[in-house]
């Protein structure tokens, strides 16, 4: 009865919310849903993410309990194609979407009579896979009658260190880095971001999807089922040679905190074809010097993503937007799990009296969880709130900014780089 209901919802053209409309009904409900016992009461939220070609569905209360967290990965069906095809992930997103979301109930042992409000990604995403996660949030809402939580993806991602790290406090910095984006922000709240850095052009895991790719690590047996980024770190360990091509980033020298990795990505490609001449290198074959230069594009990536975080450190303390008190870096999105990355990121923190915040690494990956925290935490400040008879005009957007863009006051300050860490002791 539920997924028929469902599915005839996903054929409506209706049941997708106009962040530009006002709610003041919602308002009212939450405040009364939230009174001063609502920390005893356990108030549940289910988070829906299907911005790109993971589904996931969690459940999470507002202790910082996980109850349940169902994920159905796409990975090694896009894998085989060569990379995502947004069809091809809504098709999957619709196969799968009610299966995981009862799997998320069954192991919370829970109804949807049980849970306080439904969160779902919104923005930012692919559009056939956004359509799929809302439609479905929209639909519980309605039919269980539950506020309705919009989401932003890349905050949700901010936020979620909070959940499992109470030593991230507001405000505190947060570099998010995957395949689809490069951000260096300052988090002031729950629903305040300034922007401080972005990139400009090709993500940090976009350009290790496609050198890995282009290098055919695929065609290594024990790397056949790695991600692009996973297998450029183990090629890496190997290496004997880790400085046997200095690949540089012009863009190091920029004044302000702002990433570009296209210059990193054309200079691997032509070693590549280079290396592949030199060695006479078969069509489905792998280069020798390949852990080599996985290497080198670890190193170069990793340098240029520090300098920017230090100077983003150095922006804000002399700003006064951060305290002096032990602040808190958060790194998060799925080349987080880098841990060369990780390492180096560590030693700026340090440098600088950050604490350095990582979560674990299914948890930097899209999940539902990130989604049903992030809902958590706006449901406690009544942030965006809606209810669940005011949902007719709820839309998407592929593309959505984050927070307030202030990176020319960074470039305007004039912080020089990498002052006091070296990454060659890392090495």
């Amino acid at each position: 009865m539920v997924l028929r209901s469902f599915a005839h919802c996903m054929r409506s053209k209706h049941g997708l919310v106009n962040s530009s409309r006002k709610h003041n009904q919602p308002q009212v409900f939450c405040r009364r849903l939230f009174s001063k016992s609502s920390a005893k009461l356990g108030l549940k939220v289910l988070g829906i993410e299907t911005s790109c070609d993971d589904t996931g569905v969690a459940i999470v209360s507002c202790d910082r309990n996980i109850l349940a967290d169902a994920l159905h990965n796409q990975a090694q069906i896009h894998l085989a194609n060569g990379g995502i095809l947004p069809p091809v992930a809504g098709y999957h997103h619709r196969a799968n979407m009610e299966k995981v979301a009862n799997e998320a109930l069954s192991a919370a042992k829970l109804s949807m009579t049980d849970i306080d409000a439904v969160a779902a990604t919104v923005k930012p995403g692919l559009s056939l896979s956004l359509e799929v996660g809302t439609k479905y949030g929209v639909f519980l809402s309605k039919r269980y009658q539950k506020p309705f939580i919009p989401i932003h993806h890349m905050e949700a991602h901010a936020l979620t260190a909070r959940l499992i790290d109470e030593r991230v406090k507001f405000p505190f910095l947060v570099l998010l880095i995957s395949g689809g984006h490069c951000l260096l922000a300052l988090v002031q709240g729950v629903d305040s971001f300034l922007l401080l850095g972005k990139g400009l052009d090709n993500s940090p895991g976009e350009v290790l999807d496609k050198v890995h790719r282009r290098l055919k690590l695929r065609n290594i047996p024990e790397l056949q089922n790695f991600s692009g980024g996973h297998a450029i770190e183990v090629m890496a360990e190997k290496a004997t040679d880790r400085f046997e091509f200095p690949l540089q980033i012009r863009a190091n020298s920029m004044v302000s905190c702002d990433f570009s990795f296209s210059g990193l990505l054309t200079n691997c490609f032509n070693i590549i074809a280079t290396e592949e001449q030199k060695y006479g290198t078969s069509a489905d074959g792998v280069i020798p010097s390949a852990p080599n230069l996985c290497a080198a594009l670890q190193y170069a990536m990793t340098s240029h993503l520090c300098r920017r975080v230090e100077k983003a450190m150095i922006f804000v303390k002399g700003k006064q937007m951060i305290p002096s008190n032990n602040p808190s870096l958060v790194v998060s999105g799925g080349v987080a799990a880098n841990k060369f990355i990780a390492k180096a990121l560590n030693a700026v923190c340090d440098a600088h009296d950050y604490h350095l915040s990582v979560p674990p690494p299914h948890l930097c990956n899209d999940n539902g969880v990130m989604i049903a925290w992030n809902g958590v935490e706006r449901l406690r400040e009544n942030l965006g709130v809606l209810h669940w008879n005011n949902l007719d005009s709820v839309t998407i957007s592929t593309k959505c900014p984050l927070g307030k863009d202030i990176r020319k006051d960074v470039a305007n300050a004039g912080i020089s780089g990498l002052k006091y860490v070296k990454l060659t002791g890392l090495i």
